[in-house]
């Protein structure tokens, strides 16, 4: 699990500036903070300057996740958030709020409201049902079409047509997205940190 290089402290850290984004870089495992669990349509997110959970909407119709869903520490996304992860092939839910170590098999390409949100896409790096899927490809094409469509319609009733879902890439080259995720992070966003 992740461990955190601090001494103890009276005061909560804001783990999405404490965590690494990698918990092993060789094998392509991410540190992820849960944000949403599979089968809800509520979105939670991590407020960026405090590290709290808050409920940022109820989903405009019954369109709920199909994946789990979460944010990967130190990175910075061209959207102005830390850099999302769908965790796929999770068989009881995850707690919001809890941090995982994800290994990555793959991106997909995304554009939301004309702004790029690219997402990263995983399976739990412990869980022995999921040794198997190496690649996107290996979940197959159901699940492309599926995840296509959610980003595609999760806003359609509130701003029709602003979910434009490009290509699926592998787990090398989304793991090129984390690092300059990271170090956008670390020339854009972490000089505002107060000590």
């Amino acid at each position: 699990m992740a461990n955190i290089d601090r001494k103890p402290s009276i005061y909560m850290l804001n783990l999405l500036h404490v965590l690494p984004p990698f918990a092993d870089e060789k094998d392509l495992i991410v540190n992820t903070i849960v944000e949403v669990s599979t089968g809800s349509i509520n979105k939670y997110e991590i407020i960026t300057e405090s590290g709290q959970l808050k409920l940022d909407r109820v989903g405009y119709s019954s369109l709920a996740y199909p994946f789990t869903y979460g944010a990967i520490p130190q990175t910075w996304d061209l959207d102005n958030d830390p850099l999302d992860i769908e965790v796929v092939g999770i068989t009881e839910p995850l707690v919001a709020g809890c941090i995982a170590e994800i290994r990555i098999i793959g991106a997909m390409k995304f554009i939301d409201g004309g702004e790029v949100d690219d997402k990263i896409i995983g399976v739990l790096a412990g869980d022995k049902r999921v040794d198997h899927i190496k690649s996107v490809d290996d979940l197959g094409e159901y699940f492309k079409t599926q995840t296509k469509y959610y980003w595609e319609n999760y806003k359609a009733l509130k701003k029709p047509g602003t979910g434009i879902v490009g290509e699926f890439l592998d787990a090398k080259e989304a793991a090129e997205i984390v690092r300059e995720s990271a170090a956008r992070y670390e020339k854009e966003y972490k000089p505002k940190l107060a000590d």
